[in-house]
């Protein structure tokens, strides 16, 4: 439980800021969105979060291209052969739900391999297990127990940094450069380990 909370946390984290560098005009109306509600004489706090909702469609963008656990574990095994939405499952068979097909289902997404945080300001999806398109933490009685703190973490993680700090490629670097590939461990990693630069906006102690 001590891996998978801070393991996914730190993995999504790492994404949002790949695609913060990759796409510096939503980090910049993220930040003036910080900017106007918060002001440059404090950090942000936790009430501040439901008044960001363009911060908030970063992250569910980011969970949607990215997510940190793209086969959900709910696995359950067939222990008789049955017909299922049109398919026969043979008795001894283990399904999964594979999140990141469906975040990338064209069928369901309009450009799903874009990423257009937009797409989340315009309709407010729940991703904490209301709706399935999108349900990172899983959903129902087994969803992650750690939903709520994790979200909370994130939140509150992303805009700080955005609010903070500037996020751009080191100078060596050009966008090209950014690997995105994925690669699956426990959780779906960035085969190639980030390096960004962090120019400071505001000089504040993290409180």
């Amino acid at each position: 439980m001590i891996f998978r909370g801070t393991d996914t946390t730190a993995i999504l984290m790492e994404w949002i800021l790949a695609e913060m560098v990759l796409h510096p005009e939503v980090q910049a109306r993220a930040q003036a969105e910080l900017d106007a509600v918060v002001g440059r004489c404090r950090t942000v706090q936790e009430a501040d979060m439901a008044l960001l909702p363009y911060v908030n469609a970063i992250i569910k963008e980011t969970l949607r291209m990215h997510p940190p656990g793209p086969l959900l574990s709910w696995a359950r095994l067939a222990t008789s052969d049955v017909e299922l939405a049109g398919h026969h499952v043979p008795a001894g068979t283990t399904a999964m739900v594979n999140m990141w097909a469906i975040t990338h289902d064209a069928d369901i997404w309009e450009k799903p391999d874009r990423f257009v945080p937009d797409r989340f300001v315009e309709e407010d999806v729940d991703v904490r297990g209301g709706d399935l398109r999108l349900a990172p933490f899983g959903a129902g009685r087994r969803v992650c127990p750690g939903r709520a703190m994790g979200l909370a973490t994130v939140q509150l993680w992303t805009a700080r940094l955005l609010h903070h700090f500037t996020w751009s490629l080191p100078e060596d670097k050009i966008a090209c450069d950014l690997d995105l590939t994925e690669i699956l461990k426990l959780s779906s990693e960035m085969k190639t380990p980030l390096r960004v630069r962090a120019t400071p906006r505001i000089v504040l102690p993290f409180a």
